[in-house]
């Protein structure tokens, strides 16, 4: 083989990129192409005026190559400043401001074109600038210091994609000018090589403030109320460290990166949101993403009219924060699988299981009890692990229609998660479920009224406290407490079970059109699930459409050929007639 003989060369790399570039071809692609020109041209003249030169043109990207990092840095400046000037000149949503990254370091020359990790590092810091702002490497850093007019700030180490050992990252902001990108970084505080997002223990998510769009004081409030919501529903979650409003609410500047602010505050989820009027409505944009790799993890559009702001607050922010701990949880799960089992920490283990039991198959169930059980072994007191446990042996206590064994431990582990954390909705929320299923409903409204009390959120909660409801005798109390649930949790695993606790309702106040319509929608989610078609049985035959009835009973006893009416006796209403008329309804249609 013919040995290759590369030449070498020490340059120094600066890597620009478009902010926005995608979002402005969306709005008009000829303006966003024709606006990215203009700002290429004057990038590649103040590199050249540096004497430097641009290379590797890629999409929205633009790479440049100097050998002094003085002269690189200046002209960074230079073509930033310049690109500030131009985009003042057009409308704030037509502007495209350019970021970079600046490395130093050994790099392969080939045919006009570089490569390397000193190339690549240079990308991989670009990401680290806000708008209109720049980023330098340690090495950079270390020539420029004293030579330059520059302020630096300072964000600590970062393991890069495809870059072997850590990364010293540093703000760069032209000195004395009170718009200096570095300047936005004051409220950070300067970080040593261990400041970096922790991969030991629970992650940790921060609420930003929420921007108000249009300057409205009244909107600005509300959006900071919100924030505000969202932080102390999540800190009732129990198993996520929540940043306090007082560090999270620093960083009101949204230029600043999810991955720079992740990092100074030691958070591996950031959540972010702009809230805006549009006469009597208002529209909340809200988005969850990962800092430890800058991706986006969740985002949804809320649009409400503009009523009782309280209510209002509360609504939103109750829902956001069921959504986001879902989104977590799935998002960890996920995560535990880059890991080695034999290596997985306690809270991994029972972010493994959970995923195991999400499945709901046979086989992943038991595997999920295997993980349960040995993170129980590893920290017998740790809350979440008694909370999975309890939730484990209620799932099974279900399917078995109230297996007393099952539920004696549910009630074993819920009451010794109690005793470590009493602030913790979930074992309250078990206990319910526990006398929910040995049919004392009265006292089940006690555990479950605590839990909604501690953690309003609480989906499972809302929904075991509208079946309460319904074995009480109250289905009109217990409709919107399933509707609730519908609205804090509508991507739940288990919405099949809620819907047809709705339709049990529904059949009961006797509004069959609503009960065929939440059977259905149950159905969807879960064919097989007998008590759902069986309700929409008897309210199809009650609505006068016995046809209809009848192809849902022949599917109804392919499916369950086993079925007994017992099962639906066996349900604990206080008064039995409720079973009856279920009953009733069902007979009709054979």
């Amino acid at each position: 083989m013919a040995v290759r003989n590369y030449t070498r060369q020490l340059a120094t790399i600066i890597s620009i990129d478009a902010v926005g570039f995608s979002r402005l071809m969306g709005i008009d692609d000829e303006s966003a192409v024709a606006a990215f020109e203009e700002r290429r041209d004057i990038i590649a003249d103040s590199c050249g005026t540096f004497g430097g030169r641009t290379f590797g043109d890629a999409g929205d990207s633009i790479m440049a190559e100097f050998g002094n990092p003085i002269e690189a840095l200046r002209a960074a400046f230079d073509f930033q400043g310049r690109i500030v000037a131009l985009n003042a000149e057009v409308a704030d949503d037509m502007r495209m401001p350019f970021r970079a990254g600046i490395n130093t370091g050994d790099v392969i020359v080939r045919g006009g074109r570089l490569y390397g990790d000193d190339v690549n590092i240079a990308a991989r810091i670009q990401e680290f600038a806000p708008g209109n702002g720049l980023a330098v490497s340690e090495t950079t850093w270390h020539h420029v210091k004293d030579k330059t007019a520059a302020e630096f700030t300072d964000l600590g180490e970062f393991m890069l994609k495809n870059i072997a050992l850590p990364v010293r990252v540093l703000i760069a902001g032209r000195s004395g000018n009170g718009s200096s990108p570095a300047a936005s970084f004051a409220a950070i505080p300067q970080a040593n090589a261990q400041q970096k997002l922790s991969s030991k223990g629970p992650p940790a998510i921060a609420v930003l403030p929420f921007h108000a769009d249009g300057g409205e004081h009244d909107i600005g409030y509300m959006a900071d109320g919100i924030a505000e919501d969202i932080i102390y529903g999540l800190s009732n979650t129990r198993w996520l460290s929540v940043i306090a409003k007082g560090s999270s609410f620093q960083f009101r500047d949204d230029t600043l990166g999810t991955r720079v602010i992740g990092n100074a505050l030691g958070a591996r989820y950031i959540v972010s949101g702009t809230l805006m009027r549009n006469g009597g409505q208002i529209r909340l944009n809200t988005s969850l993403a990962d800092a430890s790799n800058g991706r986006l993890v969740w985002s949804q559009r809320f649009d409400r009219d503009l009523v009782d702001i309280f209510n209002l607050r509360d609504q939103i922010g109750a829902e956001i924060v069921s959504i986001l701990d879902k989104e977590v949880d799935r998002a960890e799960q996920a995560r535990t699988f880059q890991v080695p089992w034999e290596s997985l920490e306690t809270w991994q283990l029972v972010r493994r299981g959970r995923w195991h039991m999400n499945r709901r198959t046979r086989g992943d169930t038991e595997t999920a009890l295997e993980f349960f059980q040995k993170a129980y072994r590893e920290d017998a007191n740790s809350s979440a692990v008694l909370n999975e446990l309890a939730w484990w042996y209620f799932w099974r206590a279900w399917l078995r229609f109230g297996d007393s064994d099952d539920l004696n431990k549910v009630e074993q582990f819920a009451r010794k998660a109690l005793l470590v954390d009493s602030l913790d909705a979930r074992p309250h929320a078990h206990l319910g479920a526990v006398d929910i299923m040995r049919g004392e409903p009265r006292s089940a409204v006690d555990h479950l009224e605590e839990a909604i009390h501690i953690n309003p959120s609480f989906a499972f909660a809302r929904s075991a406290m509208g079946s309460a409801q319904l074995l009480l005798g109250n289905a009109a109390t217990a409709i919107p407490f399933f509707l609730d649930t519908e609205r804090l949790s509508p991507f739940d695993l288990y919405r099949f079970h809620n819907l047809g606790e709705l339709t049990a309702a529904y059949c009961l106040v006797e509004n069959w059109p609503a009960a065929i319509a939440a059977a259905d929608r149950s159905l969807n989610l879960s064919p097989g699930y007998f008590y759902s078609r069986f309700l929409k049985i008897g309210a199809l035959m009650r609505s006068g459409r016995p046809e209809q009835a009848r192809r849902e009973m022949a599917i109804f006893t392919t499916r369950h050929p086993d079925f007994s009416e017992q099962r639906v006796r066996w349900i604990p209403f206080t008064d039995k007639a409720a079973n009856e008329f279920l009953v009733a309804n069902f007979q009709l249609a054979k």
